[in-house]
Parts: C-alpha cells; structure tokens; sequence
C-alpha cells in the first residue's frame, strides 16, 4: 500500500475489496481480481480520500461552531 494516513485493518481492507469487486460484477458486469480491485482501493484512498477527510473536519468545525454560538445564547445578561 502506498504511504498514506489511512490505516486500513486486513479485514476492512479484505471488505473494501470484496465491495469494489461485486461493484463491478453487478455494475459493469466485469470481473476483476484482487489485485485490480487493490490498486483501485489504493487509487481512492490516496487520491480521492483526502477530499472526504477535509469535508468531515470542515463540517465538524461548522457544527462546533454553531454549537459554541448557541452555548453563548443562553448567558445571563
């Protein structure tokens, strides 16, 4: 696997790989291997999986965010 931040367990990866292939089978009625289905994996998490990080940090702020202005609203004035 190529050097990234996301460590996958050998049993989620195992999942992950099994999803992509029945993907393929049901979607594009291809067969391909683990290998394929391996690299596509290593594609999504290297090039693809960031993005969706940095959309989960930026919606946990805005929620923090708003939660922290809503705990200031009930101040006694």
């Amino acid at each position: 696997m190529k050097n990234n931040n996301i460590v996958l367990t050998k049993e989620k990866r195992g999942a992950m790989i099994s999803a992509i292939k029945n993907y393929f089978s049901k979607e594009r009625e291809e067969e391909i291997g683990d290998l394929a289905a391996g690299l596509i994996l290593d594609f999504i998490i290297e090039k693809l999986a960031p993005e969706f990080y940095n959309q989960g940090i930026y919606d946990s702020y805005k929620f923090m965010e708003n939660s922290m202005e809503d705990l200031l609203s009930i101040q006694k004035l």
